[in-house]
Parts: structure tokens; C-alpha cells; sequence
């Protein structure tokens, strides 16, 4: 009775994970997760406010499918005080969360048979998307900062070639494209007529670079762009599921049709929150970085002082992505899913495999908890790889 579409789809790796860490806290056993892919803060108060006060005065119905005008209208303020970008509500879809914008965009713009080029590596769920929508996922290598270049995109370009997905700051790396990376990029595809999903769902949580939308290298590019963004990381708000795209009227209408007969209208009291969150004091987010800067910054240090395992300092998001090759010749490991699962059953420490994102020398692994968490983990991690033999 199961479809054939519905059985080539792979759970969540990240999901499975942080699954598997709650149940054995549940059973009394001292788990310490760095798998998931949330902030440890909770919603600044001012945007509870927010979604109480809509409950009270009954903004408990239906909104039109793709959002309300009062909150694609903050959307397109937001984009042209951060990002530089015009558009108005009609470039405007919101749906329940970055994810569901991204499925709702793939379905939009991909035929069966159509090439999307995935740099390596690439968040859990693009690759499931595209199959969903019937599309082959070309995958990209990146170079040694976990980023791609013009030149492999040209490498790997057919005439099938329809999409590229992008994401900046990255998950799983952090990794950040500059503003120059991005225009030789987008020179490569208004040449080859391909489209980019630009995936910004970190953009409030880069250190000490400064983000850049590939959509603001060019009006041409700009049209050939959707930009996904979100609530979820910025105000800690991933259980609100409220994220959105901006792009051209056309392809916004489109994708508004697949959500009127999936779900409808995201959360009417969200969208209320989510009004707040982008036109209310934004001193929150200043705050939470500096707490993720230091985290990274003592996490990074930890890791490279443990034999067998290298990383790189991330310049966004809040993930680490460490090398962990060297160890697979010690202890019967062989791949990054095996250590995850010894890390877990042996030092109580949940992490998530890079082969879940394309690449297996890797694990990543979350900042987005307590100090104290932190140094007990990889505390735990340090003597799990001292007694690899």
C-alpha cells in the first residue's frame, strides 16, 4: 500500500538522533545532546506578548493561504533594511517553517528529471525534497573551506541543469560565502540559466563576517533567485513554524497554490509573533551571538586538542563540523554513523554522522546549549577517543 515516492524518502538523521537521546533520558540515562538543530534560548517575552494578545482578541481563524499582508509587509521591510532587496507582498509566500518554504519551492520549480546541483556538504532534508519532487541531485565538492566555486558548478552543468541550492551561512559547516564568491557564482548561473534557492535561515548569526544575499549581486540575479528565510534561529522560535521565501510574483503564486492544498495558512497566532519579532527590539539577537561566539570559540579550541580530530572555526550558524577520518582506523569504526552510535551508547553524547550530509569524515556537532553541556561533552568525547584502540 506504501508508495514508491513515500518509500525512497530517508527519515531525518538529525530527527532519529535526537529521538534516540530522549528516550534513553527517559529511561534515567545521563544524555548529553549536540545534535539538535535549535537555540537553547527561549522566545524573547515582548513576542509572547505578541501571540497572547492575538489568542485574547480572537485571531484564532484562517489568514490567506500564502500570509498575512501585515506580515509579509515587516518581510519586505526587513529584506530592504538587511538585505538591500525590494520586493512587495505579492513576492512574499510564508509557510510553516524554512522547511516547508523550501519543499514548496523544489515542487514549484522542479519537473521530473530535472538536475539540482547540492554542494557537499548539504543540509539532512534538500536531497529528500528533490526526490520527493522527482528531481536527480548532482552533488557538488566543495573545496577545503566547505564552499563551491564557479568552476565545479560548470564542471557538473548539463542541459538538465535547472536549480542550484545554496546555503549561507551553512549547515552543517558554518560556512559563509563573501560577497565576491557569490558574484563569480552568479555569474556562472545567469550564463547556464540556473535558478537558486538561497537558503539564509542563519543569517542573524554570523561572527565577524558580514552576510551577503547572492539575490543582491544583480537585478538579473535577483530574479533568478528565491530567498528562504525564517524566524526559527534568529528569535528562537523553531516551534512557532513560521519561515518565507521573497521572490518573483509568478513563482510566489505558484507555490502558493501547492500550500493552499497542503496546508493552508501557517499559524495565525505565529504569524502574529513573528510580526513582533522583525519589528521589535532586536537587542536579542546581539546578545545571543556573543553567548554562541564564546561557545564556538571554546568548543573549536577543545576539539583541535584532542588527538584524531581537526576542525575548522565556523564563521555562522551554530554547528561545528569535525574531521574524524583519523580515528576510523582505530576501534573497529569505519565511518562517521558507527562513531556517532558508539559516542552515544558508550559516552552518552548525542552528535549527528556527516554522512547524513554527504560527507563521512565528518560529524556535526551543536553549540546551541549550556556551557556546562558543552565542556561535560566534550569532556566525555575526549576520554571516548583516548580509549579508541
Amino acid at each position: 500500500m506504501i508508495s514508491k515516492r513515500a518509500q525512497k524518502i530517508l527519515p531525518s538523521a538529525t530527527m532519529s538522533i535526537s529521538t534516540k537521546a530522549g528516550e534513553m533520558k527517559k529511561n534515567g540515562i545521563d544524555v548529553i545532546s549536540l545534535s539538535a538543530g535549535e537555540p537553547d534560548f527561549d522566545t524573547p517575552q515582548s513576542i509572547k506578548n505578541e501571540a497572547i494578545k492575538a489568542i485574547n482578541e480572537g485571531f484564532t481563524k484562517y489568514t490567506p493561504t500564502s500570509g498575512t499582508k501585515e506580515l509579509k509587509q515587516a518581510i519586505c521591510d526587513k529584506l530592504e533594511k538587511d538585505n538591500k532587496l525590494t520586493y512587495k507582498p505579492e513576492n512574499i509566500l510564508v509557510s510553516n517553517g524554512a522547511k516547508h518554504v523550501l519543499a514548496n519551492l523544489i515542487l514549484t520549480l522542479i519537473n521530473p528529471g530535472d538536475e539540482v546541483l547540492i554542494p557537499i556538504p548539504y543540509w539532512v532534508s534538500y536531497a529528500e525534497m528533490v526526490g520527493l519532487a522527482e528531481g536527480r541531485c548532482i552533488f557538488l565538492p566543495a573545496n577545503k573551506a566547505f564552499k563551491i566555486t564557479p568552476q565545479t558548478i560548470k564542471k557538473y552543468t548539463t542541459a538538465k541543469t535547472k536549480l542550484l541550492i545554496l546555503c549561507s551561512p551553512s549547515n552543517p559547516t558554518g560556512a559563509v560565502y563573501s560577497q565576491e564568491e557569490l558574484e563569480a557564482i552568479a555569474q556562472v548561473c545567469l550564463k547556464e540559466n540556473i535558478f537558486v534557492i538561497s537558503d539564509e535561515i542563519y543569517e542573524k548569526l554570523i561572527y565577524g563576517k558580514t552576510h551577503y544575499s547572492i539575490a543582491q549581486v544583480s537585478p538579473e540575479m535577483k530574479k533568478m533567485t528565491a530567498v528562504v528565510n525564517g524566524v526559527s534561529k534568529a528569535y528562537a522560535m523553531t516551534g512557532w513554524r513560521i519561515g518565507y521565501a521573497a521572490a518573483e510574483a509568478d513563482i510566489i503564486k505558484s507555490a502558493s497554490k501547492i500550500q493552499d492544498h497542503t496546508t493552508s495558512n501557517p499559524n495565525s497566532i505565529a504569524q502574529k509573533a513573528a510580526h513582533a519579532a522583525l519589528t521589535g527590539d532586536q537587542s536579542f539577537i546581539k546578545d545571543m551571538k556573543a553567548t554562541y561566539k564564546k561557545r564556538r570559540d571554546y568548543m573549536v579550541k577543545r576539539l583541535n586538542a584532542i588527538k584524531g580530530i581537526a576542525t575548522q572555526t565556523p564563521d555562522g550558524a551554530f554547528y561545528v563540523f569535525p574531521d574524524i577520518s583519523k580515528l576510523y582506523k582505530k576501534g573497529g569504526i569505519k565511518n562517521s554513523a558507527e562513531f556517532c552510535e558508539q559516542l552515544l551508547e558508550i559516552a552518552h553524547v548525542a552528535a549527528v554522522p556527516g554522512s547524513a550530509f554527504g560527507d563521512d569524515n565528518c560529524i556535526r556537532l551543536s553549540y546551541a546549549t549550556s556551557d556546562e553541556n558543552i565542556k561535560k561533552a566534550l569532556d566525555r568525547i575526549e576520554t571516548f577517543v583516548q580509549k579508541i584502540k
